[in-house]
């Protein structure tokens, strides 16, 4: 027998994955703003290839934070405008567990092709092979955390009219430890010498936090906005 959250997330989950298959050129336009941002890059400093080499980290990793911005106001958009939010406040399930499978089904159509592009936009930027088992652990590890701060900001903003702005304004500085250490873990093994490990295990730690935290900060944001 399952348990009643579980069925609820199952539920919210796979209604988001529909949704988003049902809008499959919405979901591509974060993947290729970030495919341009770094080919842009790539374009830009392809006469010092030494250079481009060692900003690589911070590159693809800026690209990613941004490209995530672009997808956030779609997160619970939709469903404030057509009233369904409601219907997910009022409903009897946990609102925890509907906001972690639309966080998850976020993150796996708007973050997870992120990752699976990036060691691509690696080469073209001149990343060597040797970085790239940091470049998908880091990636794999950031982005969801990327999407659960996000949705805490989304869920603030939601009704007013200058939401992309003001969610860059909210989620921007609590995005900038994710940043650092993901871009520091690509970099500590071949420009510094020294080992990924301990970046690798703050993003970690990062990510347990948020998912334990984040979606009551998000339910809580939800329960304000449409009050």
């Amino acid at each position: 027998m399952n348990h009643p959250g579980l069925t609820s997330f199952k539920a919210m989950f796979k209604r988001d994955m529909l949704i988003a298959y049902r809008h499959r050129g919405e979901v591509l336009n974060p993947l290729l703003f970030y495919i341009l941002v770094v080919l842009m890059f790539a374009l830009a400093v392809e006469v010092r290839p030494a250079v481009l080499q060692t900003i690589a980290p911070g590159v693809i990793w800026v690209a990613a934070l941004l490209s995530a911005l672009l997808s956030l106001d779609s997160l619970f958009r939709s469903d404030y405008e057509d009233g369904f939010l409601e219907v997910m406040l009022l409903s009897p399930h946990s609102l925890y567990s509907l906001v972690l499978a639309k966080v998850l089904a976020h993150w796996l159509v708007s973050g997870l092709p992120l990752v699976v592009i990036a060691p691509l936009l690696a080469m073209a930027l001149g990343l060597p092979v040797v970085a790239m088992d940091e470049l998908i652990l880091s990636l794999l590890l950031g982005t969801p955390v990327l999407s659960l701060l996000g949705a805490i900001g989304t869920a603030l903003i939601l009704g007013l009219r200058s939401g992309g702005m003001m969610i860059s304004l909210l989620v921007l500085p609590i995005y900038v430890p994710v940043l650092i250490y993901g871009a520091g873990s690509i970099s500590a093994g071949f420009i510094d010498n020294a080992t990924s490990q301990p970046y690798l295990l703050f993003l970690a730690a990062f990510l347990v936090m948020a998912l334990v935290f984040a979606p009551w900060a998000t339910a809580a944001a939800l329960r304000i906005s449409v009050e």
